[in-house]
């Protein structure tokens, strides 16, 4: 027996070594200023960030060491080491500041991370990252700036300017980077390659303060010998129709391009091709391209290979320099622009006015790709909608002046395929005109484009309409969120409206990762705010000087800083916004005098509310705009005051505080009765003024019931605009009244969040009733059916019907809260979060009277689980008691809930629900 004994040995110490290894901390998914890998940044700073999994529970990182070197190499030789934090006793694995010598312009910095734990073991070193710096300076910039040499036309779109330049090559390539900017949109191409894969390039910023460059890494397009690069110019925002007064040439009437690519050799010598007066241009295929309007394209004028080197110019004109400030040019920020999926339609339908119409089965934001086959100068029109009216035909009214139109003229030669340029369109169904042959539904391509804001949410439930619902809000969020936070993306507008962004932006952190997105608009939203503080409606601006100041889309400024920081933790965007949050609180103050109360100047105050078309009896909830006003002058106060702390400025949180109290006393003295009764009784009253602290403790009881009498008076209807909407689920949740919640929620009656849905919604409406009951419209000059601000709602879904949460505390989801309240019939709900920690999930179901959930806490982070309706004694885990279960730090009877407190790991709780 012994020989036997002693030959499991051996075995039982591999499985203990290997059971052992798989329990080791691992580094992963390092990310530099939210970005894997980026190329081309201008933070001095940055943040840095990573994550570990663990197959063992309630595993915390202790310490961390971060090295940096300039080399990939060199990150094994300490002596080589340009920054090291040392081991630092630390349990923060998101957003540690390079602390290390000055960076340099266009320089590469390779890190790596490894990290101790709770469980006294070190992990490996996780694989090397870099990031790379792009041009830092003014000075960096050694190209000038181009224009076309003609003179063009400035009331219309205008032929796209084509613009290339030759050029040599004298060496092997080590490495090539293109750094590249335009006053319009450009297209940009080396050797007949396009350079990446970005979308509306340079972006859309405040362009005389702020104009981002990109930086691409073009090593493998180059060669040695002759090359060539290519830029298209478009219009864009720059000098496109922007805004419902077919206003042009906001910032500029003329195209130009600066363009800098930087050569390395192997053999360390290094080369620049720049835009200067060597540079040829003329025009080519594409007639017009507009973002509103669309494009026309005529595939007989294109010129085959005109950014290859073997390519003859001489025909084409010389440019011209201009001068512009280089002072303005900022790195990249924000997510690109990029084509994220295709669509196919679903159906080819002949309307009763006999056109010819695909549905794409989605409203969706991007364009289509055509492929045809027919003679030279045949002409293909395509028109966009998002609907078709009650006979079902086409209906293009609310896209009021917008064409949303693209036109294609073959070139005759086999089967072509073409994709606009600089030009985007909302739409489901398409109507195409002029077609050669016999159309199919193999013909058209639907191409979806957004900003690349990585999905991090999903929510799904036992009933199929809140399913649909929440489809709808991310394809909202993803049709709106194109490069700035747009209200719509298909009529004259397509504006950046704080207030829809702002009632939006807690829904927004569930459904993807919008911290670098939301960062980059912020930066434009400081720069366009005027020196008296005030905010204006649209970022960027493009309304003009007046277009300022109305409560609930200023307080953008202080509203988005703040759920930013809730869901990533990161203090940098309130260190980067606090100038402008004090500006925008100091323009309230300063309008409210010594009364400290806001009753003056322009509001939309509760936009959209509910207003029925024959309102005899008052039954509109129209709420006082400067009641409006006063609560929100509280609510930006407050959030100044929590920055305030979360920065360390103590002088500043007691000067908000005290402006706060006086603030609410104001409200109070102007607009609550001595009673309780808000001077104004809609939803949207009572629920800002319980949202946002307003009223004393003794009267909030009293003001919640008048809230739901209200509701119980609309027969469990909705009534609120954009600005109550996303408090009216919250606020009855904190008060007790869940039940009436999901009784909102569920509603599928006009107003309400399911109407919509009921009546075929694929995207949240800009109304309630943008479709009445009887299939007719609402007005057509403001009736978008892609408008994410009633997506708000979908915070409300993720938090408590899923029960995902963070605590402002400690927030980023490093202390998790995992809470749902199960009501409204459900039987089963999921979320799913995808923090910058890990992966988060409650997955709830109720079976047989039985509650069963299945939660994850990502390595790193703590939770605090909420078992609704539990009995302490009653509860498993994994089918153990909870004394025998790895991972529990606490457990607690409160009230009808057990609250458990969890390290990271899964956990599968169940229980029979107490009566």
């Amino acid at each position: 027996m012994k020989p036997r004994l002693f030959s499991l040995i051996p075995v039982l110490l591999f499985f203990s070594l290997s059971f052992s290894f798989s329990q080791t901390p691992k580094v992963h998914n390092l990310k530099c200023e939210y970005m894997v890998n980026p190329v081309g940044i201008d933070i001095m700073n940055p943040g840095l960030s990573w994550q570990i999994t663990s197959s063992e529970r309630d595993m915390v990182q202790t310490a961390y060491q971060i090295i940096v070197a300039e080399n990939e190499k060199d990150l094994n030789n300490d002596d080589k080491l340009i920054w090291s934090t040392g081991q630092t006793k630390s349990d923060q694995s998101t957003h540690i500041v390079y602390q290390g010598p000055t960076l340099t312009s266009g320089k590469k910095y390779y890190w790596q991370v490894r990290v101790w734990d709770n469980k006294k073991q070190k992990s490996d070193w996780s694989e090397p990252a870099y990031w790379e710096m792009g041009l830092l300076k003014a000075s960096d910039w050694l190209a000038k700036w181009i224009q076309p040499g003609w003179e063009e036309g400035v009331s219309k779109s205008q032929p796209a300017p084509f613009l290339r330049k030759s050029f040599k090559l004298k060496g092997d390539i080590k490495e090539a980077r293109a750094y590249i900017t335009a006053l319009g949109l450009y297209h940009a191409e080396i050797n007949g390659i396009k350079i990446g894969n970005q979308l509306f390039t340079p972006g859309w910023t405040s362009y005389n303060k702020r104009l981002q460059y990109q930086t691409y890494d073009v090593t493998d397009l180059l060669k040695n010998g002759r090359n060539a690069v290519g830029v298209i110019l478009g219009d864009g925002w720059y000098r496109g129709n922007l805004a419902w007064r077919k206003n042009r040439n906001v910032y500029g009437d003329k195209l130009a391009l600066l363009l800098q690519i930087e050569v390395v050799y192997t053999t360390g010598k290094k080369e620049l091709i720049i835009t200067d007066d060597s540079w040829k241009a003329t025009t080519g295929p594409v007639l017009s391209s507009d973002i509103y309007n669309g494009e026309v394209y005529d595939a007989q004028l294109e010129i085959p290979g005109w950014s290859t080197s073997g390519f003859n110019d001489k025909t084409w004109t010389k440019v011209k320099l201009i001068e512009n400030p280089k002072t303005v040019l900022v790195a990249s920020s924000g997510p690109p622009v990029k084509r994220i999926q295709e669509v196919k339609p679903v159906s080819l339908l002949i309307t009763p006015d006999g056109e010819t119409v695909l549905d794409m089965g989605q409203n969706m934001v991007g364009w289509i790709r055509l492929e045809a086959e027919g003679k030279a100068g045949d002409t293909i029109t395509l028109r966009h909608a998002e609907v078709l009216d009650k006979e079902g035909n086409f209906y293009t009214e609310n896209l009021r002046r917008a064409e949303q139109l693209v036109r294609y003229i073959l070139k005759g030669e086999g089967r072509e395929t073409y994709e606009p340029h600089f030009t985007f369109q909302g739409f489901r169904y398409v109507m195409v005109e002029g077609y050669p042959g016999k159309l199919t539904l193999d013909d058209l391509t639907g191409i979806v484009i957004h900003s690349d804001i990585t999905p991090t949410g999903f929510f799904s439930c036992s009933n199929p309409l809140l399913n649909q619902l929440q489809h709808n809000i991310q394809w909202g969020q993803k049709g709106n969120f194109l490069d700035v936070p747009t209200d719509c993306p298909q009529r004259d507008e397509r504006l950046g409206w704080t207030g829809d962004a702002q009632v939006f932006s807690r829904a927004a952190c569930y459904n993807a990762d919008v911290a670098a997105f939301f960062t980059k608009w912020l930066k434009d939203l400081g720069a366009d705010q005027k020196e008296d503080g005030s905010v204006p409606y649209v970022i960027p601006n493009v309304l003009g000087e007046n277009a300022v100041a109305s409560a609930g889309w200023a307080d953008a400024a202080t509203i988005i800083p703040w759920n930013t920081y809730l869901a990533y933790g990161d203090k940098a965007i309130l260190e980067e916004q606090y100038t402008s949050m004090v500006k925008w609180v100091g323009y309230m103050t300063e309008k409210a005098g010594d009364s400290y109360l806001w009753n003056t100047g322009f509001h939309y105050g509760d936009w959209l509310f509910y207003r029925p078309d024959d309102d005899n009896d008052g039954r509109s909830a129209v709420t006082d705009k400067y009641l409006i006003a006063q609560a929100f002058f509280a609510h930006s106060t407050d959030l100044l005051r929590k920055t305030a702390k979360v920065l360390g400025k103590h002088d500043d949180e007691q000067k908000y505080a005290q402006l706060l109290a006086n603030v609410k006393k104001a409200f109070n003295r102007e607009y609550v009765t001595p009673n309780g009764r808000l001077v104004s009784g809609t939803q949207t009253a009572y629920l800002l003024a319980l949202k946002f602290d307003l009223l004393p403790e003794n009267q909030r009881q009293s003001a919640i019931e008048r809230l739901v009498h209200n509701i119980r008076g609309y027969n469990n209807h909705i009534t609120t605009g954009f600005l109550g909407a996303p408090y009216l689920c919250d606020v009855l949740t904190d008060y007790g009244y869940i039940d009436v919640a999901y009784e909102l929620l569920l509603q599928e009656s006009y107003p309400s969040w399911l109407y919509p849905v009921k009546m075929g919604a694929t995207t949240i409406w800009e109304r309630w009733d943008g479709i009445k009951p009887d299939s007719s419209f609402q007005n057509p000059g403001m009736n978008s059916f892609n408008h994410y601000a009633y997506g708000a709602i979908g915070d409300w879904m993720y938090r408590v019907i899923a029960g995902i949460d963070t605590d402002e505390k400690i927030p980023g989801y490093k202390q998790i809260i995992i809470h749902p309240r199960p009501g409204g019939n459900l039987n089963r709900a999921e979320g799913r979060y995808e923090s910058m920690y890990g992966t988060i999930r409650s997955s709830w179901r109720i079976e047989d009277g039985k509650f069963l959930i299945d939660i994850t806490v990502p390595v790193n982070t703590e939770a605090r689980v909420v078992l609704p309706n539990a009995d302490l004694k009653e509860v498993l885990e994994s089918g153990m008691a909870l004394s025998a279960s790895k991972g529990i730090h606490s457990k607690t009877q409160e009230g009808h809930d057990v609250v458990l407190e969890v390290g990271s790991g899964d956990y599968r709780f169940e229980y029979l629900l107490s009566e």
